[in-house]
């Protein structure tokens, strides 16, 4: 299951850039490295279309480990510092004094 974990991180770190680099509205983070001075971008002029499905398989991807790993994954709790709860055991709260209550 350590592999789907590292795949699912390997897909959401590709799924930021692949949106950063995509030309939107405003010109995307392509626009504040030089522009769009050359036609059609620095990746050719066809590029919108391929970074739109790439993204959108790569989204599909995305959701379908994240479905899996919320299903399947379940992590480990480690042993830290399981030895300095079991010396600190807090003394016992019972009252064991067998004096008796003086009469009136």
């Amino acid at each position: 299951m350590k592999f789907v974990a590292f795949i699912f991180l390997v897909c959401a770190v590709l799924l930021v850039l692949l949106i950063l680099i995509q030309k939107g509205k405003g010109g995307g983070l392509s626009g504040a490295f030089g522009g769009m001075g050359a036609a059609g971008g620095i990746f050719g002029s066809k590029t919108g279309d391929r970074l739109t499905w790439f993204t959108i398989i790569l989204v599909g991807v995305f959701l379908t480990l994240a479905v899996v790993m919320a299903k399947y994954y379940k992590p480990t709790v480690s042993n830290f510092g399981e030895d300095a709860a079991v010396q600190q055991t807090a003394p016992s709260t019972t009252d064991t004094s067998t004096e008796a209550i003086p009469p009136e």
